[in-house]
């Protein structure tokens, strides 16, 4: 597994920022991490579509990004319990709290990401 990171913006438009192409973010990977208005941002690239996560779990300090994807899950690479990509949804033991999902927009190759700072 190849997890990219990268620790900066690109370009902030309005509410929405520009992370990069989905060729060049998902060049040799399915998932990618970022930081976006100062927030640890897991993107996932799961049957043609971009979905966003914040990238720290809720129950262990463990980047999603690094965990398995299983369909539209992403389990923790920590402690195994798994959230849904398309809404941050803890799905099983030893998560109790969802974690943030947010907005992506993809124009063409571009991929843009809605991030609220905590």
């Amino acid at each position: 597994m190849n997890v990219i990171m990268k620790e900066e913006q690109v370009t902030i438009t309005a509410e929405w920022t520009e992370v990069g192409s989905v060729s060049t973010l998902f060049n040799d990977s399915d998932r990618y991490s970022t930081v976006v208005n100062g927030v640890k941002i897991g993107l996932f690239l799961i049957e043609g579509k971009v979905y966003a996560l914040d990238d720290i779990c809720t129950h262990g300090n463990a980047r999603l990004s690094e965990g398995e994807i299983y369909g539209f899950e992403i389990e923790c690479p920590l402690h195994a319990g798994a959230f849904d990509v398309r809404d941050g949804k803890a799905l099983c033991a030893p998560l109790t709290r969802n974690t943030r999902s947010h907005e992506v927009m993809q124009t063409e190759d571009r991929i843009l990401v809605k991030v609220e700072s905590k």
